[in-house]
């Protein structure tokens, strides 16, 4: 613990490769949890941190379940990650319905900033329903989905088949993409992504991270014009 924290950078927060080394499954499980189903968990990474868990998916299971069987570990990491997901996102829905209407009165602090709300709200407006599907895919906005979907009084059943598919979509590409990438690296060009991962989720970050870059980029130079 001591040789931990004197290592330790605050950089580190934002690699996802951080929280698979010294946190393991279930910080991994938290993090997909708390990301959706707590408002605060927007700076959390998503798809990095689940691409690189389908990379480490043998050591994650390794610590939960010894399968000794590659596709096994796969198969239960995607669960387990799933239930998280889904979990969180019903927490948040539960929280939309319940304390969501007075967000859109509270101020701007370190942690919440108006603007996601309303991102998540826009976007909820444009894409109806389907919204809880593609918000998985959108940093930041995959947040404030669910909460903005109890906030509208989505009818929860309609909100429940939304949340499994597009949590259980979003998990599958994302990790078995990781698992799946890494092993026809090695295989084909022995070529260990592992060692340069800093690129790899750079590149994730920036690619998913665009769209909300995008909107926010034209937003104010609309609002200047």
């Amino acid at each position: 613990m001591n040789i931990l924290l004197s290592s330790f950078e605050w950089h580190q927060l934002l690699q996802p490769q951080f929280y698979i080394e010294h946190g393991g499954l279930w910080v991994l499980l938290f993090i997909v949890f708390a990301e959706t189903g707590l408002f605060v968990g927007f700076f959390l990474p998503g798809d990095s941190l689940l691409f690189v868990a389908g990379i480490y998916s043998n050591m994650l299971m390794h610590s939960f379940i010894d399968t000794q069987n590659s596709f096994i570990n796969l198969v239960l990491l995607i669960i387990l990650i799933s239930l998280a997901g889904i979990l969180g996102n019903a927490t948040g829905y539960w929280f939309g319905r319940k304390v969501g209407p007075a967000m859109y009165n509270w101020k701007d602090n370190f942690i919440f900033k108006q603007h996601y709300l309303q991102q998540a709200h826009d976007f909820y407006e444009k894409h109806g329903g389907g919204a809880i599907i593609f918000a998985r895919f959108v940093p930041i906005v995959r947040t404030f989905a669910p909460i903005v979907a109890g906030i509208v009084n989505m009818h929860q059943k309609k909100f429940t088949f939304f949340n499994v598919i597009g949590c259980v979509a979003w998990v599958i590409a994302m990790v078995a993409g990781g698992h799946y990438l890494d092993k026809f690296f090695i295989e084909t060009y022995q070529f260990d992504i592992k060692k340069h991962l800093e690129i790899i989720v750079l590149v994730i970050v920036l690619v998913t991270t665009a769209p909300v870059l995008f909107k926010l980029f034209f937003r104010k130079k609309n609002k200047q014009h």
